[in-house]
């Protein structure tokens, strides 16, 4: 962060500051007492069934120079009315200082994280790069983000979700991003929005938003996203894999599951070979392609950043390459595109290893009304794809209008203690893939099932 006053600090919260000389204070700012460095920010957020006040006293002794919370503590702190929004005031503060930072910021309904992995991995290449964590992408995540900028960084790429129309204009507000990506509309939070209409309508904020001088990058994927239209003069680069784009895919070709592909930019052309698993991620990498070639960055630089950049999330179509067994855990997140995209990868990498393929399943959740027939939609793909086992961990919709048969064996489990016990019926190379929404924890279950397979093998040698 860059350094700030304990009563510049107050004043920029419109907070009342207690039990502080006026210091400066440059170090990091948390809301998780346990990350805690010396010289940094505790902000005690409330939650619905604690509050970090109470945690207050442990921040201080792990060197916390400040709390900022709703009541006094002991110790230098500043009362606020609000923590989540004096959160983010500061980071508006400070991003308003930063005069010379680029921020890239990333919507859409899948992708955003991969995206942002890989713009980071380019981008790392030609200055100090700031990307948000894992994806903390709303209006606690992204001030985070950028309260970790210093003068030095060049870039800092922040997703932006939302969950209600209005939210990423919000995120916008605090973040002044200069470039503005839009990855897909799709059915993701669809119980939330309601309609696929006012998905789009929440994404396009983004878009207008951004400033004369700004470049909005938009996926041609849906209906919606091209359609969008900046309301102040930011010039459009597009990107997908037709002709008319201006960042494009040609040639693509699947190898060991991985794509292959030359990259037509407005700069010229190069070959691409990416490590990421799935044909899917050709978007996510054209995406990262369009803006690093807004930001300047050589095509050398592009393409080589692609074709080494590696998965920094966790649970992300992750390989385990076990012995005799490929474990796909892909249990982050889960709707309906990304999952028809697992099952591909799913499929071509047992087709390529000669074994036998095994969806394990949990529920896709925020889809609303339709709900019961996208679930249904994808056991039915499944079968369609010929993926030999379905395993339902809690989500019996997959399997809504499917018969028994001998090109899919469909598995229905309570829970992940059950589905676990799969693994004793795996054989040497047999493909898995894991995947379910974030709440379902079905990285629980990979883990087991891993666990499970290496011990079988131990026993058998």
């Amino acid at each position: 962060m860059i350094p700030i006053s304990t009563q510049e600090l107050a004043r920029i919260l419109s907070g009342t500051l207690h039990a502080s000389a006026d210091i400066i204070i440059d170090g990091e700012s948390v809301i998780d007492s346990r990350k805690m460095n010396k010289g940094g920010i505790f902000f005690a957020l409330q939650g619905e069934s604690v509050t970090g006040l109470d945690f207050a006293a442990d921040a201080f002794s792990k060197g916390a120079a400040l709390v900022i919370g709703e009541k006094q503590v002991d110790g230098p702190c500043i009362v606020v009315e609000d923590v989540t929004k004096a959160l983010g005031h500061l980071a508006a503060h400070v991003r308003s200082k930063l005069t010379n930072l680029i921020v890239i910021a990333i919507t859409g309904s899948e992708g955003k994280t991969t995206t942002k992995d890989l713009l980071s991995w380019i981008c790392a290449i030609d200055g100090e790069t700031v990307s948000t964590f894992a994806s903390y992408n709303n209006e606690i995540g992204l001030p985070l983000t950028l309260l970790s900028c210093t003068p030095s960084t060049k870039y800092c790429i922040v997703e932006m979700g939302a969950r209600h129309v209005g939210d990423i204009a919000h995120l916008c507000q605090i973040a002044d991003p200069r470039i503005g990506i839009v990855l897909k509309v799709g059915s993701a939070h669809l119980g939330e929005f309601g309609t696929i209409e006012a998905i789009a309508k929440t994404k396009a904020e983004l878009i207008e938003y951004l400033p004369e001088n700004g470049t909005a990058i938009l996926g041609n994927y849906d209906p919606y996203t091209p359609a969008m239209t900046p309301t102040k003069g930011a010039r459009v680069i597009t990107f997908g894999q037709g002709h008319q784009e201006d960042v494009r895919a040609s040639d693509v070709e699947i190898r060991e599951g991985r794509a292959h592909f030359d990259l037509v930019t407005p700069i010229g052309r190069a070959a691409v070979g990416l490590r990421l698993v799935g044909g899917h991620q050709v978007s996510n990498a054209l995406a990262a392609a369009a803006a690093a070639t807004t930001l300047g960055i050589s095509l050398d630089s592009i393409a080589g950043g692609l074709s080494t950049a590696e998965i920094q999330s966790k649970w992300r179509m992750q390989l385990h390459e076990l012995p005799g067994l490929l474990l796909i855990n892909d249990a982050y997140n889960a709707n309906v595109d990304s999952t028809s995209a697992a099952l591909r990868a799913l499929a071509l990498f047992a087709q390529e290893r000669g074994g036998q393929s095994w969806a394990f399943l949990g529920k896709m959740l925020e889809l609303g009304e339709s709900s019961a027939q996208e679930h249904q939609r994808i056991g039915t793909l499944a079968q369609a794809m010929g993926i030999d086992h379905l395993v339902c961990v809690g989500a019996p919709e997959y399997t809504t209008g499917l018969t028994q048969d001998d090109e899919m064996r469909i598995h229905k489990c309570l829970g992940i203690t059950e589905a676990a016990m799969f693994s004793d019926h795996f054989a040497p190379g047999d493909v898995v893939l894991v995947k379910a929404s974030r709440a379902e924890k079905l990285e629980v279950l990979a883990d087991l099932l891993e666990q499970s397979w290496m011990t079988k093998i131990g026993g058998d040698q």
